[in-house]
């Protein structure tokens, strides 16, 4: 945890740089969002970070219970205040862990609707950053609140938020996720070459441009 502590904080004052892209506002938009897998460049900076679909990502309970989910879909985000919409796909597997990390279940999930979408300052600096997901021009930081239905029943939330270049602090990287009465609201930190990425990353499209659907 302190190496990837501190490779955070390297990589931090790395990627501070240029003017953050403005916020898509005021129109519909179409988002993809990824829990993705890193692979990284040569020490001593580990750059280039290089994006890839299909990761996995964590986050634990009070009592040190965890959960861990890969997953992968898209959602439209209404224009003006209202963010609720049921135009929303996607899922991926989860599985939940005691606090000793013994296996307590697993199954796959699926999204059955958008609670909020926000998008956040920030930029996706392809200097530094590989994107082999989509087109690195959409890439995008923000928070995803979803709403997911577990395949043993149960339902919950899942939290998707991701800080690019220039992301305020307070925007948190990584999942959180509640699944029937248990919240697992601690996400996991580790984006270091020792460690699982807990990374999350979002492509935004306005409605109506070319291509989209």
């Amino acid at each position: 945890m302190k190496f990837a502590r501190t490779t955070l904080l390297g990589l931090s004052i790395i990627l501070m740089m240029g003017a953050a892209a403005p916020p898509v506002l005021g129109q519909a938009v179409k988002v993809r969002w990824d829990i993705v897998s890193l692979t990284f460049g040569s020490p001593p900076n580990f750059l280039p970070l290089t994006f890839y679909a299909g990761g996995h990502a964590s986050a634990s309970a009070d009592d040190g219970s965890h959960i861990t989910l890969t997953g992968e879909g898209t959602f439209v985000a209404p224009a003006g205040g209202d963010r609720t919409s049921s135009a929303a796909t996607g899922g991926g597997t989860w599985q939940t862990f005691d606090s000793t990390g013994t296996p307590t279940g697993s199954g796959t999930y699926k999204v059955t609707g958008l609670v909020r979408w926000e998008v956040a300052p920030g930029f996706f600096d392809t200097t530094v950053l590989i994107d082999n997901i989509s087109n690195a021009a959409e890439a995008s930081p923000g928070l995803a609140v979803l709403r997911i239905e577990f395949s043993d029943g149960s339902q919950g939330v899942l939290s998707a938020s991701c800080n690019l270049v220039n992301t305020p602090p307070s925007v948190f990287e990584g999942i959180t996720v509640s699944k029937g009465f248990v919240d697992y609201w601690n996400r996991a930190l580790g984006v270091s070459p020792a460690a699982n990425p807990d990374v999350t990353l979002f492509h935004v499209k306005r409605r109506g441009e070319a291509g989209d659907e």
